[in-house]
């Protein structure tokens, strides 16, 4: 059988014990905040405890999946690709994916979202996949469009940023992407 979490280059894997370094590198990169939920630090004990209750529960009971993107050749964590909100009945989730620095423009963020789009279809008979993408983070965008997502609507001024220039905040909107498949 073939393994769908395996594209080119790269493989998706579950996450270890072993990670938690990893997650903490990912997770307290203040130049992604921008574009997440998390707005702040996050504790090694905060850490580990999401380690120990992900890897007791399965995807179904936790509504979320987080694999590590892992280069075949050497073996190097190169970042994390999410599947969440996931609803069986309607056979649909959310997706997000965060490259490391010194991996990213090198097409592994594309063999990765296009291993968790076939795994989404194949094993986990998925219909569609959904994506929320702040106006300014281009190259999500690009990854996105590249990989088959279409553009279905917009959330205006989602996103609260801090002005550095002007010192106030400034909103930015949100695009919604889709896709389905089934196609």
């Amino acid at each position: 059988m073939e393994n769908n979490l395996h594209y080119q280059d790269i493989y998706l894997r579950a996450l270890e014990p072993e990670d938690l370094d990893f997650l903490y590198q990912i997770e307290n990169d203040s130049s992604i905040w921008q574009y997440g939920a998390n707005k702040a630090p996050v504790s090694r004990f905060c850490l580990k405890q999401y380690l120990e209750n992900s890897l007791s529960q399965s995807l179904f009971e936790s509504g979320e999946l987080r694999l590590v993107i892992v280069e075949k050749n050497s073996g190097e964590s190169l970042g994390l690709i999410d599947l969440f909100e996931l609803d069986n009945f309607h056979a649909r989730a959310s997706i997000g994916i965060v490259i490391k620095k010194e991996a990213q423009e090198k097409s592994y963020g594309s063999m990765a979202l296009k291993a968790l789009c076939q795994y989404a279809k194949n094993s986990l008979l998925l219909h569609q996949l959904s994506a929320q993408i702040a106006d300014s983070n281009k190259a999500a965008l690009r990854l996105f469009y590249k990989c088959g997502f279409s553009a279905c609507g917009m959330l205006k001024d989602w996103i609260r940023r801090e002005n550095k220039l002007y010192g106030d905040s400034i909103y930015e909107n949100v695009a919604i992407l889709q896709l389905i498949l089934s196609e």
